[in-house]
């Protein structure tokens, strides 16, 4: 296995893009906008050069990953000739249609797709295809570059095949992995759910404050990021619709939080947003620039 594509140029595209071309993989990066992948190529420049400055990288490791990345915006082009095609795009499940029916037509037969998706079901996303048995989920974690684990979800008819040949691809990128079966949420997305959901209650109740409840959960439950912290740089629109899907599969215990929802509708995303739980006045500049 040595060609791969990533669909989504995002935060986890981007991730995911970084780890491949460090593991050896020939990586085509695929969006639908240029600025996009632009801003990606300066991303990925960004955390390349941060690694050489701490030492965990040399400049000719750099330069030789650099070489392995391109970028493209013609998707039926870039998939022609991949062995992997991994998916990140936002958690929609008509936008995956689209795209899994357009690979399916235009990869190469023995092509194996993953989605990198936190709760939807890898079951269905193959029933896009003629291929099931090929289709399978890579939950990566955010951020990619530096969190250590992929959690592999086979879905109804993923082989064991395609369930190995995954696991060697996480593996070469450097990552440790978990192999479970599908089921809505998997396995971290039910537990971090639920605490990012019962932070939210607790913030709407007036039982402390954003940094208090966050500094409470890190100190107290050994966690390396608070809720709100880590809701902000996932995306608090990615958390609610994660949510609404929990709470379609598996009850009441996953209803989205009204504080949660009252966030999302006041365009207060997270990180990206330069605004969510916290400011991030940094991002606020940079969107200011670029318009």
């Amino acid at each position: 296995m040595k060609n791969l594509v990533v669909i989504g140029s995002g935060v986890m595209g981007r991730g995911i893009a970084y780890v491949s071309a460090i593991g050896g993989f020939e990586v085509i990066v695929v969006d639908n906008q240029q600025a996009q992948l632009d801003a990606a190529q300066s991303d990925l420049l960004s955390i390349f050069d941060k690694a050489v400055e701490r030492g965990k990288m040399t400049s000719s490791v750099m330069k030789e990953s650099l070489l392995r990345l391109t970028f493209s915006t013609d998707l039926e082009a870039s998939v022609r000739s991949a062995d992997l095609i991994i998916e990140a795009v936002p958690e929609v499940l008509s936008i995956k249609k689209t795209i899994f029916e357009t690979i399916d037509l235009h990869a190469p037969v023995e092509c194996l797709f993953a989605t990198n998706t936190s709760t939807m079901s890898p079951t269905e996303i193959g029933s896009f295809t003629k291929r099931p048995d090929k289709v399978i989920a890579m939950h990566f974690f955010n951020p990619v570059h530096k969190m250590k684990l992929v959690e592999i979800v086979r879905g109804l008819e993923t082989s064991d095949a395609t369930a190995i040949t995954i696991r060697e691809a996480a593996v070469k990128m450097g990552k440790e992995t978990v192999v479970v079966n599908e089921f809505p949420g998997f396995v971290t997305s039910r537990i971090s759910a639920l605490v990012g959901n019962e932070a939210f209650y607790m913030l709407q109740e007036g039982v402390g404050t954003a940094e208090e409840i966050d500094k409470a959960i890190k100190l107290g439950l050994n966690y390396p990021m608070g809720p709100f912290e880590l809701g902000d740089l996932v995306g608090l629109d990615t958390r609610l619709n994660n949510l609404k899907y929990l709470h379609e599969k598996l009850g009441e215990k996953y209803r989205p939080a009204p504080l949660l929802e009252q966030f999302v509708k006041a365009g207060r995303l997270g990180r990206k947003a330069g605004r969510g739980v916290y400011d991030y006045p940094e991002t606020s500049q940079k969107q200011n620039v670029r318009s």
